[in-house]
């Protein structure tokens, strides 16, 4: 389609994961299970953060919305690729790969700085946790969720009008399995470099701002932990924010290896792999991380468990 003087394709075609016919139904098979693995883990956290008395805290509060954000942008790439694994013409219109453009970027960017909120919440916990009550009150939690959705999707509004009212010349294969931002740009014949120039910011800002709290909450937490005499004082209280620690070392090392790197440095094929982590297996493993290395997740998860068989037996009976 052509708007004036701009040309827009009705579609994009995506080279996917691979050109090799024998290897679509094994992947199929493998991004299903991985897909349906983080939708059951992740609304089985919601609904245990949600239901469950005793993680009704501002730590399960924000894992609770982790697992939200997993499951959005789980869902914003996983059921296009599974899509596209079945067929032989691997296309995604103008306006859905916008929309997916738009979703991604919301949820990625809102779990960046939902990890920095729970470093914050950790860092109450352990270092002033006379005050923990008084600090991280129902209106602060409210404030740590709420802006990282209102600034992600104002980010995210504002990159997909200025990346898809770009001119695109008839070319519309997009080197990806989604509609990414790089992919996209190189498909323009326009001038880009206002948009890259945005997203290469924004992106910079982001994980700076985030990375920093994160790393300056874990300086107070960890100066703290060695202030404890007895090693099974210290190993309680790192036990508590051992899994956020390990969340966040494996995202945010995903994210730089694919954010922060030169243009120059970028392949599509690592960049595919790379990718494939972070949309797909990240939202899988979340759930895993914070629910069997935690011993309050599990115990809900028991007592739910044994309420519904209960009931069960009950309804049999």
């Amino acid at each position: 389609m052509t708007k004036g003087n701009r040309s827009q394709p009705s579609e994009f075609i995506l080279t996917g994961l691979t050109k090799l016919p024998e290897l679509q139904i094994p992947l199929f098979v493998v991004f299903l299970l991985i897909y349906c693995t983080t939708l059951v883990g992740n609304l089985g956290l919601i609904f245990l953060t949600r239901t469950d008395s005793r993680l009704q805290t501002p730590m399960y509060f924000f894992l609770g919305h982790l697992a939200l954000v997993d499951v959005g942008h789980s869902t914003a790439v996983g059921p296009q690729v599974l899509v596209n694994l079945l067929e032989e013409r691997k296309s995604i219109s103008f306006y859905l790969c916008a929309v997916q453009f738009c979703c991604f970027i919301t949820f990625i960017i809102t779990e960046i700085f939902l990890m920095s909120a729970m470093a914050y919440d950790r860092y109450v916990a352990i270092c002033n946790p006379l005050l923990y009550k008084l600090i991280i009150s129902e209106k602060v939690c409210t404030l740590l969720v709420a802006i990282p959705y209102i600034y992600s999707l104002a980010v995210s509004l504002f990159s997909v009008v200025f990346t898809f009212q770009l001119s695109f010349c008839g070319n519309n294969i997009i080197d990806h399995f989604y509609c990414d931002s790089l992919p996209i740009l190189a498909l323009s014949c326009s001038d880009t470099h206002f948009i890259e120039y945005f997203i290469l910011g924004d992106s910079t800002f982001i994980l700076i701002f985030s990375l920093l709290v994160v790393l300056i909450s874990y300086i107070f937490i960890i100066s703290t932990i060695l202030k404890i005499r007895s090693a099974q004082g210290r190993h309680k209280v790192f036990s508590t924010c051992g899994s956020h620690l390990v969340g966040v070392t494996v995202f945010y090392g995903t994210l730089i290896f694919m954010y922060m790197r030169p243009p120059a440095s970028h392949s599509f094929v690592t960049d595919k792999i790379a990718s494939v982590f972070y949309t797909q297996v990240l939202p899988m493993l979340n759930p895993m991380i914070y629910s069997l290395r935690n011993r309050e997740v599990k115990e809900a998860l028991e007592r739910t468990l044994t309420a519904h068989w209960l009931h069960f037996k009950l309804l049999k009976f």
